[in-house]
């Protein structure tokens, strides 16, 4: 049986489209079961308190459990790679984070490549860090303790939360930005620096506001920066880095990421109801508790954001030599 050119053109074109009606189709019932979020951190930690608020919003707004999948260890990069493993069906996500672009050049090894293996959702917050000394050390400016440092190379200990972390490589920026030379001093967490840091063993640290904001309205500790483009309304008196280094800008991020090839229209559903969820009062309120501020926009605006700060932190793990094994 032969079938006129038309007539089997229109067929032709008839059967290409059915997958892209069927995936649509699918996008819309999306999700039948629950949706696993995997964080990277330990529970109680701020990024895990984030992916529970943005969870139980999807949650609300879907109409299925959104689960915290906690999976620490090996700086994030083994929840990291269970989710570049998982099916690419929006059943598994992760909540990405700066260390996700630090990760890429501080491990020599790692199973996956994140700018090609995780699709970009939605970016949720920033979240900025404060340049800290303390009250005993003779600089109370950014433009003093530059000073001070170029006078006593290698004198000045750097406290932070780790090799690797984002108040790490916010030291070693400004360190290789304002071309002074201090001592990296690495410990597990922030929280276990602040005593050293209080007690005047550790003379600055770069830190979460969130955690030494009351330290600092009770005079323990100095701050000097803070590490934003622009000033805190939460302390607007405290200058940024950036107006005595022109360029300084090293904020934390967050957002959502989904195995590569997951469908675009569930990518896009999951951005629309997390964008929702950033427009919200109530949410606003709840990441300002967490010292963020929203990051709206579509999945390739946030892939931008990865691969940009992907290749900033790249240039400073550099510099710092910083290693992971």
């Amino acid at each position: 049986m032969r079938f006129p050119r038309r007539q089997f053109l229109q067929l032709a074109a008839g059967a290409a489209a059915l997958p892209a009606v069927s995936r649509v189709a699918w996008a819309q019932t999306y999700p039948t079961r629950p949706v696993r979020l995997v964080v990277v951190a330990a529970p109680g930690t701020a990024p895990d308190i984030l992916a529970r608020l943005m969870g139980q919003w999807l949650s609300g707004r879907i109409g299925r459990q959104f689960v915290i999948d906690n999976r620490s260890g090996a700086g994030g990069n083994i929840g990291t790679e269970a989710v570049v493993k998982a099916a690419p069906d929006g059943y598994t996500l992760l909540l990405v984070s700066t260390s996700s672009a630090i990760n890429a050049t501080l491990f020599d090894k790692l199973n996956f490549n994140f700018i090609r293996d995780i699709a970009p959702v939605a970016g949720i917050m920033r979240q900025p860090l404060i340049m800290l000394v303390n009250p005993s050390f003779p600089a109370k400016t950014v433009p003093e303790f530059i000073a001070y440092a170029k006078a006593n190379p290698g004198r000045i200990n750097m406290a932070s939360a780790g090799n690797g972390t984002s108040p790490h490589m916010a030291g070693e920026l400004f360190k290789m930005m304002a071309g002074v030379d201090m001592v990296h001093v690495p410990y597990r967490g922030g929280v276990s620096a602040l005593p050293d840091l209080l007690g005047g063993r550790m003379q600055m640290m770069f830190g979460s506001m969130a955690a030494l904001i009351e330290y600092i309205r009770a005079g323990k500790l100095r701050a000097l920066a803070v590490t934003t483009s622009k000033r805190l309304e939460v302390l607007p008196d405290i200058p940024t880095v950036g107006e005595f280094v022109p360029g300084y800008e090293a904020t934390g991020f967050f957002g959502v990421g989904a195995p590569k090839n997951t469908p675009t229209a569930v990518i896009e559903k999951l951005n629309k109801e997390l964008n929702a969820g950033l427009a919200d009062p109530t949410i606003k309120a709840r990441l300002a508790d967490l010292d963020g501020t929203e990051l709206p926009g579509s999945p390739a605006e946030f892939g931008k954001l990865i691969a940009a700060e992907t290749e900033k932190w790249a240039k400073v793990v550099k510099f710092s030599g910083a290693k992971v094994d």
